[in-house]
C-alpha cells in the first residue's frame, strides 16, 4: 500500500486540501488529487480534482455545514477514490507559532494549548486551524497531525528587525515582529536558485507576495532579514480587506472619540479596509482593473503605492537590490500590477521587459536592467508536505 501525506489550508469558511506522495520526499508533480470543501456555515460545495487537473467531484454535501462535516466527507472521499493510498499523517499551515515554535512540529496538547493563547494575534486564521485539528482528532484519533508555521522561516531575523520601540518588558513578553507568509517565502527560497541561478539566489532579493493577504520579505543568501507583516497579519501592505500599516493613534481616535467598540474596530481593520474599503467596489483586483470606477483607480494607485514604499525599505534594510520576485495570485497573475511596480521601481535599476510580463516571466527585466525582477508561483502545500515527511523520516 502507498503512503501519503495530507495537506489542510482553513480559511474561515473554506478548507483547501492536497494529497501528496508520501513514500519519497514529496515533489510538485506528486501530487495526487487536490481540491476543497466552501461555503462553511452555509451551504457546503465540495470539489476535487486529480493530477492531471480534471475535475473527480463537484458536489453539494448535505447535513451540517461545519468543518467537522467537512473533514468527514474529505476523509471518505479519499478513502473510497484513493484506496491503494494509506494517509501517513495530516499537514496544517498555521498562521502563528508566536515565539515558541521556530520548526513545524508534532501537534499535541502543549502545541494547542499555545496555538489557543495565539488567537488574539490571529483572529482570522488560528480558530479555524484549531477547529480543522480538533475534528480530526475525533474523526482520525490515530492519524499524526503536524503543524507547519507562517512565522517559523522569519524566526531567526535579527533582533534589530524584530524588535518595537516599546518598553523592554513588553518585547520579553512576545510583542515583536513576527512576520507571515513564511512557507511562501520559503518555498521561493528554496527554488529560486533554478529560476534566477544561484548568484541571484544567495545576493539580496526581495519577495512580494500579492495575494487577497499581501506582505513582502527581504532575502539574503535565502534567509529572511525583514518583512512588512509585524505582530500580526494588519501590519504592512494594503490587502483585499485588511488596512496594512496604520498610524496607532487612528486606533485610538476610534476607541476613544468616535466610541466604537474595539470588536467594531477589529472587524474595520481586518474585514472592511484595503482594496475593498478604498474602492467601494471589490476586494478582488481583477474587478478592479476591469472597473471604470474612480475610487477603484485609487484603490489600485494606493496598492501599488504601499508596495514601492515597502520595497524602498526593504532594500534598504538589504543595503542594495539584486531582484525583485512577484509571487501568490495577484503578484502571478496581474500583469498591470507588476508594470506599474517596476516602473516605479526604475530608481533602484530597474527595467521592465514589456513583452516578457505580459507572457508572464519567468524573468520579466530586460536583459540590461542592473536589478533583475521575476514571477514565480508559490508552492506553499508542497513545503508543508516536505515539512511532514522529514518529520516522519526522523521519527
Amino acid at each position: 500500500m502507498m503512503d501519503a501525506i495530507l495537506v489542510l489550508n482553513a480559511g474561515s469558511s473554506s478548507i483547501k486540501f492536497s494529497l501528496f506522495s508520501g513514500a519519497e520526499r514529496p515533489e510538485p508533480d506528486g501530487v495526487i488529487c487536490e481540491g476543497g470543501c466552501e461555503g462553511i456555515g452555509d451551504e457546503l460545495q465540495a470539489q476535487a480534482k486529480d493530477q492531471a487537473g480534471h475535475l473527480i467531484v463537484n458536489e453539494r454535501l448535505s447535513g451540517e455545514s461545519s468543518h467537522e462535516r467537512a473533514l468527514s466527507w474529505l476523509l471518505d472521499f479519499l478513502e473510497k477514490n484513493f484506496p491503494e493510498h494509506s494517509l501517513l499523517a495530516v499537514g496544517h499551515r498555521i498562521v502563528h507559532g508566536g515565539s515558541r515554535y521556530s520548526a513545524p512540529v508534532k501537534i499535541d496538547a502543549a502545541v494547542i494549548a499555545e496555538l489557543e493563547r495565539l488567537v488574539p494575534l490571529a483572529p482570522l486564521h488560528q480558530p479555524r486551524h484549531l477547529q480543522d485539528i480538533a475534528a480530526l482528532s475525533k474523526l482520525h484519533p490515530g492519524l499524526p497531525q503536524i503543524a507547519c508555521f507562517d512565522t517559523a522561516f522569519h524566526h531567526d531575523q535579527p533582533r534589530v528587525a524584530r524588535q518595537y520601540a516599546l518598553p523592554r518588558q513588553l518585547t520579553d513578553d512576545g510583542v515583536v515582529r513576527y512576520g507571515f507568509h513564511g512557507l511562501s517565502y520559503e518555498y521561493i527560497a528554496s527554488v529560486l536558485p533554478d529560476v534566477a541561478g544561484a548568484n541571484i539566489a544567495s545576493g539580496r532579493v526581495v519577495v512580494a507576495h500579492l495575494g487577497a493577504g499581501a506582505s513582502m520579505c527581504a532575502l539574503k543568501d535565502g534567509r529572511s532579514i525583514a518583512t512588512t507583516m509585524g505582530f500580526t497579519a494588519l501590519d504592512g501592505l494594503m490587502m483585499s480587506r485588511r488596512c496594512g500599516a496604520l498610524d496607532p493613534g487612528v486606533v485610538l481616535y476610534l476607541l476613544q472619540q468616535k466610541g466604537m467598540p474595539a470588536s467594531d474596530v477589529s472587524d474595520l481593520l481586518y474585514q472592511a479596509s484595503g482594496l475593498l474599503g478604498v474602492s467601494g467596489v471589490s476586494d478582488d483586483m481583477k474587478t478592479l482593473l476591469a472597473s471604470e470606477a474612480p475610487h477603484a483607480h485609487e484603490a489600485i494607485d494606493l496598492f501599488v503605492y504601499r508596495i514601492c514604499i515597502e520595497l524602498g525599505a526593504l532594500a534598504a534594510a538589504l543595503g542594495g537590490l539584486d531582484a525583485l520576485v512577484f509571487t501568490a495570485g495577484i503578484g502571478e497573475h496581474a500583469a498591470e500590477i507588476r508594470r506599474r511596480v517596476c516602473e516605479q521601481a526604475a530608481w533602484l535599476g530597474l527595467q521592465i521587459d514589456a513583452s516578457a510580463n505580459a507572457a508572464g516571466g519567468p524573468r520579466i527585466s530586460t536583459s540590461g536592467s542592473e536589478t533583475s525582477a521575476w514571477v514565480i508561483p508559490t508552492n506553499e502545500e508542497l513545503m508543508i508536505a516536505r515539512h511532514c515527511w522529514r518529520l516522519l523520516q526522523e521519527a
